[in-house]
């Protein structure tokens, strides 16, 4: 009766973060931050809605539970809570705004190389940590408008909103 209890108290939980089935084998999750990312998972395979609906509440805990601006570090974590709480995912993308991230990434490198600027020295100008940097410049840290001012200001650059 209290596993019951735990399970229904745990079932009307609300997260932040929100799961849906898209077809048989993939999920899609919506992260606290709106970044989507897509799941492999036998989850929509599954023929009774109550287990569908559990796992799906699962992934939305562990989602928000790993949730972090370091995408490198929230990947294997999710990876890593996925099997601890006895879910089988096949496989994860990246998310939707990686390749946003890794083109301000490479642009802010060629910028910095352009200048003869070593990374660290950017860092600090900028008062940011040197990995955190290396971790921007490789698309794999998500960061806000400040930093990334910053960084621009750091390199006589200024950030803006332009067509596409």
């Amino acid at each position: 009766m209290l596993r019951n209890r735990k399970l229904k108290e745990f079932i009307e939980t609300e997260f932040l973060s929100s799961a849906r089935i898209i077809d048989l084998k993939t999920v899609e999750v919506i992260a606290p931050d709106g970044e989507i990312f897509l799941i492999i998972s036998q989850i929509g395979t599954y023929l009774n809605e109550e287990t569908r609906k559990l796992q799906l509440h699962q992934l939305e805990y562990i989602f928000d539970k790993c949730h972090s601006d370091d995408k490198e570090e929230m990947m294997n974590n999710i990876w890593r809570e996925a099997i601890l709480n006895g879910l089988s995912i096949l496989g994860i993308s990246p998310g939707n705004r990686q390749q946003e991230r890794v083109r301000i990434g490479t642009r802010i490198r060629e910028i910095r190389e352009e200048r003869g600027i070593e990374a660290r020295e950017l860092a600090k100008l900028a008062g940011i940590d040197a990995a955190n940097l290396s971790r921007i410049e490789n698309g794999k840290l998500s960061v806000g408008l400040d930093v990334l001012s910053k960084i621009a200001a750091s390199l006589g650059k200024k950030i803006d909103i332009v067509d596409i």
